[in-house]
């Protein structure tokens, strides 16, 4: 249930597409780049949808929820 597999990543993905970077050190600095510039509330939407997930498996008695 981590936000990460649908919340966090498919749009750093996104912002990554098409890039090309010319070392690692290149491609950290974009990363740390996005995720600075988004706003606080982004992450504090993803937990939220992540309790909602988390309530769901828990009524469904699963471990994942799509």
């Amino acid at each position: 249930l981590a936000p990460s597999d649908y919340y966090l990543f498919p749009n750093l993905k996104k912002f990554l597409a098409g890039k090309r970077f010319t070392s690692n050190d290149e491609a950290i600095a974009a990363t740390d780049g996005y995720f600075a510039d988004l706003p606080e509330s982004h992450f504090n939407n993803g937990i939220e949808l992540l309790e909602k997930r988390w309530n769901k498996c828990i009524e469904v008695s699963e471990d994942y929820i799509e």
